[in-house]
């Protein structure tokens, strides 16, 4: 019964435009910054290639600013989706 209750509140899946990407991008550079000012110890670890491009994170720390950037980005995007915005 929850089942059919949820397939009939699903909304129309929301198609992917430029628009979503440049939500995405924005969202991972406030997760990068929020990184770089949270971690403490931020090259600990595999260093990256040319890490001073990456702000000085090791790779843990990338793919955790990575993680968190997609997390915002899909929420965000998701609910400007819902809203009409995108």
């Amino acid at each position: 019964m929850i089942t059919t209750l949820l397939a009939a509140a699903d909304p129309v899946t929301f198609q992917w435009s430029p628009k979503c990407a440049v939500v995405m991008i924005i969202c991972n550079l406030l997760a990068y910054a929020i990184a770089r000012s949270n971690i403490e110890k931020p090259n600990e670890g595999f260093p990256m290639p040319n890490s001073q491009f990456y702000g000085g994170l090791s790779h843990g720390s990338f793919v955790a600013a990575n993680c968190l950037g997609h997390v915002l980005g899909i929420g965000s995007i998701l609910g400007l989706a819902a809203r009409g915005v995108l």
